[in-house]
């Protein structure tokens, strides 16, 4: 009896640097739960070369965010032994399928995208305006195709993503033939986190809690979060559902314990700085070890390096077979 072909799952994120909290929840947890079921074959890549559409000016900070972001990854858990992780920018193949494929993508497509219009609107802080930003989409195809992703794993807000690679893929198909599947969304649970000054958690924010906080850092960044804005002195009751501290802590309790939480704060039992006390402590104790972890690694940059590096080899041999079919589809095989 022959094993059965797992199905494939590609993913990326940004070279950012350190991951908050809010990006484990949203994203890597989903990852090593999709790693760890065991019915996936799994490639992770980080995407620099999608750094360079905005961050073009000062490259100076992407190799370090590289190897803080992947010491985070394996801190969590993800495991290069069951999941290939790579760089993308290591990967020329990369390179060369975006170029085919905004060939024949068409413009309107690009300028009509929701992302697009939207981050036009709000990065103010650098330049955009270039064709890199227009064509990252073509770019994020070219990454999930060159693998033949059967699956992306994003929450729903991102599906429109995956089905303009979808439409690409289309074009491509019926100018050259049935080159490409095309990918589906795996729609996972996105959890939103709040940040410590009542937003969405978020780096550009300046309100995240990282995953490398020390337990000190943890308890002061949770001190400064925002409780029930009605509760004034400590002897006034509550109202849990009103309080982005409240609301965290539950996350990291169970329905029982949570809600006799919320009833101490109801009957003012307990004081708005007892729950940030309770949520800093929940917080390290499901975080420390990975804090730790991710620290050593950090500590030893050459063994992150080592695993980019291994990964980057297993791609690029997958890749290289996708590009050969590709040449040959495209009537341009010299080799």
């Amino acid at each position: 009896m022959t094993d059965q072909i797992k199905q494939r799952i590609v993913s990326g994120m940004r070279p950012t640097g350190n991951l908050h909290l809010g990006n484990y929840e949203g994203a890597l947890k989903n990852w090593i739960r999709l790693q760890d079921s065991g019915d996936y074959e799994c490639f992770f890549f980080i995407a620099d070369l999608h750094a360079l559409t905005s961050d073009y000016a000062d490259t100076s900070a992407i190799k370090q965010n590289t190897i803080d972001m992947v010491s985070d990854w394996l801190a969590a858990g993800l495991d290069p032994e069951r999941s290939t992780i790579f760089v993308q920018s290591a990967i020329a193949e990369h390179s060369e399928l975006h170029l085919i494929l905004s060939a024949v993508t068409p413009l309107g497509w690009l300028e009509r995208s929701p992302t697009y219009k939207e981050q036009r609107e709000n990065i103010t802080a650098k330049d955009i305006n270039n064709y890199a930003f227009l064509g990252y989409p073509v770019l994020q195809a070219a990454d999930i195709i060159l693998y033949k992703a059967s699956f992306v794993p994003v929450g729903k807000d991102q599906a429109s993503h995956i089905e303009l690679t979808r439409e690409i893929v289309r074009r491509f198909n019926n100018f050259f033939g049935e080159v490409f599947p095309e990918p589906q969304a795996l729609h996972t649970e996105v959890l939103t986190l709040p940040g410590t000054d009542g937003r969405k958690m978020s780096k550009s924010y300046g309100n995240a809690i990282y995953l490398i906080d020390s337990a000190e850092v943890v308890r002061e960044k949770a001190r400064q979060m925002i409780t029930d804005r009605t509760r004034i002195k400590r002897t006034d009751p509550g109202h849990p559902e009103n309080c982005d501290v409240c609301q965290m802590h539950r996350f990291f309790l169970t329905t029982e314990i949570a809600d006799q939480f919320d009833d101490d704060c109801r009957h003012a039992r307990i004081g708005c700085v007892d729950r940030k006390r309770a949520l800093a402590d929940a917080i390290i104790e499901k975080y420390g070890a990975i804090a730790e972890r991710s620290h050593q690694l950090r500590d030893n940059p050459d063994e992150v390096i080592a695993i980019l590096k291994r990964g980057s080899e297993r791609a690029r041999q997958e890749a290289q077979i996708t590009m050969a079919e590709v040449r040959r589809a495209i009537k341009m095989d010299w080799a």
